[in-house]
């Protein structure tokens, strides 16, 4: 019953411990019995096993020879057993290491860390992302996209491939570990269905960690409060802000490009929402404002009664309840 149980395991563990358990066994067993045959020569059973994994390998350094005729037939079998064993072992562990390169490189492997962030769809706006987080957090990123074929090796994050609306494939990002999910619209799509998209994704995501926040880009303003009741803790509309860049800039009287340069200092800085400290209840924006200066932050609006004011009255009046919209550098 035993010796059943040990072939059972023997045959369900990897391959690659297999051959090293085979290798280790076949090598103790020709160097216990060189050392028995030629006790004067191989003075230890350690040197007998010393002796077959050189000679087995092909390192060969010499420094223990079998001298009789008996203990020479027993190498020849030594070598041509557990020297071609050894050679597979190897051989085997090298292609092992190549195909898991391979599937890592092609999102084929699940991802084992916790408290990353997930990134939905790859296309520039993530890869400023990544390399963004990375440069100010440091965070571990997992990437889900379906159309991306592979990334290169130094790629600053995890890729899996797959449908990122499946069970299987948020499985394979470790949905259930996530700190965070950022859901991006498939540009390639039309508006609609990229919304409808995102929608049921957003909902794949929230069935299967609902504690994680999610942030879902969506293009078009009827399917927000879908994107919401779907479990969206954040809805960005790109579209808006886009056209309103575009509008800014196509009546200006002299078009310098000057968001550009406001995009390119912004990577550098983040928002923040303050709860209005009580020492300035009551007291105007401006006085707020002076006082988040002495931070090296600027308040650029007040979030009251649900209603975000961006660059209000200087001289209207903050008070308990309300908070503040603040840009600070990371």
């Amino acid at each position: 019953m035993g010796l059943q149980f040990l072939w059972r395991w023997y045959f369900r563990i990897p391959i690659f411990l297999r051959l090293l358990i085979t290798v280790f066994f076949f090598m103790t067993l020709f160097g216990i019995t060189i050392h028995y045959v030629e006790p004067n020569n191989f003075k230890s059973i350690l040197d007998g096993i010393w002796w077959a994994f050189v000679t087995g390998s092909t390192v060969g350094y010499g420094d223990f020879v079998p001298l009789t005729v008996l203990g020479k037939l027993i190498a020849i079998c030594m070598i041509l057993a557990g020297g071609g064993i050894v050679t597979y072992y190897m051989v085997t562990v090298s292609s092992e290491v190549v195909k898991k390169e391979y599937e890592i490189e092609h999102g084929e492997v699940k991802y084992r860390g916790n408290n990353h962030v997930i990134i939905v769809g790859w296309n520039e706006r993530t890869r400023k992302l990544i390399e963004m987080i990375n440069d100010h957090h440091h965070e571990n990123i997992v990437l889900i996209d379906e159309t991306l074929e592979e990334v290169p090796r130094k790629f600053p994050a995890f890729f899996v491939k797959g449908n990122p609306s499946t069970d299987k494939t948020l499985n394979k990002a470790n949905i259930s570990a996530a700190s965070k999910v950022v859901i991006t619209s498939d540009q390639s799509k039309e508006e609609g269905q990229a919304d409808q998209q995102s929608i049921l994704i957003t909902v794949a995501v929230k069935g299967m960690n609902e504690k994680v926040p999610i942030i879902t880009e969506i293009l078009t303003k009827e399917q927000v409060e879908n994107a919401k009741r779907a479990g969206a803790h954040s809805v960005i509309r790109s579209n808006d802000f886009m056209s309103t860049l575009f509008f800014h800039e196509l009546y200006r009287e002299k078009p310098l490009q000057p968001f550009n340069l406001i995009l390119k200092q912004l990577s550098n800085q983040q928002y923040l929402m303050y709860d209005l400290p009580d020492h300035l209840d009551g007291k105007t924006f401006l006085q707020c404002s002076d006082h988040l200066v002495q931070k090296d932050e600027l308040l650029i609006g007040v979030l009251k009664n649900g209603e975000l004011q961006i660059n209000p009255p200087f001289q209207q009046k903050v008070h308990k309840g309300d908070q503040l919209l603040v840009l600070s550098s990371l």
